[in-house]
């Protein structure tokens, strides 16, 4: 059986030709390799490092995951699919939102090992019948939508919970944080999430040896006099040792507000594969329904043992994009370097330091962005919003979804926030197009020109450089 764990080597194995692709199957010299490997773990740092803090969750037991699942995605796409699985920044707000009605890291890691199930069963129909289910299910305006009421539900954690513990340095790391993503180039600016870490860091840092504690919220949200960077733990972190590992447990009540990420994540999938294909001039229509499952099978682990949940990053393909190097080979080193940051209790330590004020900068951009990725859908998608077939189902569901209403069906339970947003967009968009005229269903398309050649029966013998330029 190939697992795509054989690569040849590329040309000298030094530097490839000018315009020259290195395929997933192949690779440069081991040392150049096992840079490219570490460059990769750099790209994701940002958000995967960021997620599980946001998230409550060890930030050790994250990045080892994250390793892990790399592995898993590649074995199980043969090595055809090069990619790297980190924590989703997706689940953010739904943690924020267990946490709030009492949930703990077991209650959190338990709900999205639900979601990583159903992910795994659409991957599974993908490879059956096609993308086509998904698009009918859920168009673009829809997708769109859902995207965007996950992002903006975030809002209220960066304004009430990390900004007050330190406005001025979050206000100057969104700054420089901003700088970074529009005036960098090429792969620092793929890393711009992580250069605004470190800047909060020292200037954090700086202002506790110039200034002194500040006097504001702490983490724990109670007003008081405290440092803004405190390094304790560090000093009491052990170099090696393992994560700490816990069992999910599994309330119905954060189920229905995990599920919609669901949505974000098939997105969010196709178009990875979707760009890797085109990157590389392959066409990778029939691994889809692959990559799907096994991003699925990969968060279904993490959580089973308390980690987050993980997704392929838009970080890394950036980084293939830039260096024109695709193989597979430079992932598997990238996930030795996760797994060996995962037995480092002090590295986690460290991340976990990370000062409140600095993930207030951080977010503002970070869930922001999140959000517009869902107009980008629309934008990608051709959605017409001056048709209220499409208008009013978004409307609705955005609001709900960002206000956080709630609607209450007994003592005991009750939708609010993402789960009754993506509710009302999804059940509200099938039921208008079920009952509007004729002319109004006529102007969308259910499957949008980014993914409507995966069931495209002669995909396969188009020239390669004719879909990538569709």
């Amino acid at each position: 059986m190939d697992l795509g764990v054989r690569w040849k080597l590329h040309g000298d194995g030094r530097n490839p030709a000018p315009g020259a692709v290195v395929r997933p199957d192949e690779r440069l010299s081991w040392p150049r390799t096992v840079g490219l490997g570490a460059q990769h773990v750099v790209a994701m740092f940002g958000a995967s490092f960021v997620a599980p803090v946001l998230m409550g969750l060890d930030p050790n037991l994250a990045i080892m995951m994250s390793g892990v699942a790399t592995v898993i995605f590649l074995l199980a796409t043969r090595g055809r699919v090069p990619s790297y699985l980190g924590c989703s920044l997706s689940f953010v707000g739904v943690a924020a939102i267990i946490r709030a009605q009492g949930g703990t890291s077991a209650t959190v890691t338990g709900a999205v090992f639900v979601v990583g199930v159903v992910l795994f069963l659409v991957g599974l129909a993908v490879q059956r019948f096609g993308a086509r289910i998904i698009h009918a299910a859920m168009p673009p305006v829809v997708t769109g939508a859902v995207v965007m009421l996950i992002g903006f539900n975030l809002a209220p954690v960066t304004a009430s919970t990390y900004w007050p513990q330190d406005q001025w340095t979050a206000l100057l790391v969104m700054l420089f944080t901003g700088l970074s993503v529009v005036c960098l180039r090429g792969f620092w600016s793929r890393i711009a999430i992580f250069l605004g870490l470190v800047f909060g860091y020292v200037l954090s840092w700086a202002c506790d040896r110039i200034f002194g504690k500040i006097h504001s919220v702490d983490a724990g949200g109670k007003v008081t006099d405290h440092w803004r960077l405190d390094l304790s733990g560090v000093g009491r972190a052990d170099w090696i040792g393992l994560p700490h590992f816990h069992g999910p447990s599994f309330q119905w009540s954060a189920i229905l507000v995990a599920l919609p990420v669901v949505i974000a994540l098939v997105a969010e999938n196709a178009g990875h594969v979707k760009a890797v294909g085109e990157m590389t001039g392959d066409s990778l229509d029939d691994r889809l329904g692959t990559a799907i499952s096994a991003d699925g099978a990969a968060s279904m682990l993490s959580t089973a043992v308390g980690g987050p949940p993980n997704t392929t990053y838009s970080e890394n393909i950036g980084v293939m994009a830039a260096t024109r190097v695709y193989s597979t080979a430079a992932y598997w080193a990238a996930a030795g370097f996760a797994l060996l940051f995962g037995v480092c209790p002090k590295f986690g330590a460290v991340v976990a330091a990370i000062p409140g004020g600095v993930l207030g900068g951080i977010t503002v951009i970070l869930y922001g962005m999140i959000g517009l990725l869902g107009a980008q859908i629309w934008l990608h998608g051709r959605v017409d919003l001056r048709n209220p077939l499409n208008l009013v189902p978004a409307a609705a569901g955005i609001i709900i979804g960002v206000g956080g209403v709630t609607l209450k069906f007994t003592d005991t339970f009750s939708l609010s926030g993402i789960a009754l947003g993506t509710l009302v967009v999804i059940t509200g968009y099938h039921v208008l197009r079920a009952m509007a005229p004729a002319h109004l269903k006529t102007q969308q398309p259910l499957l949008d020109s980014g993914t409507s050649a995966y069931d495209d029966e002669d995909s396969s013998s188009e020239d390669p450089d004719q879909r990538a330029g569709s």
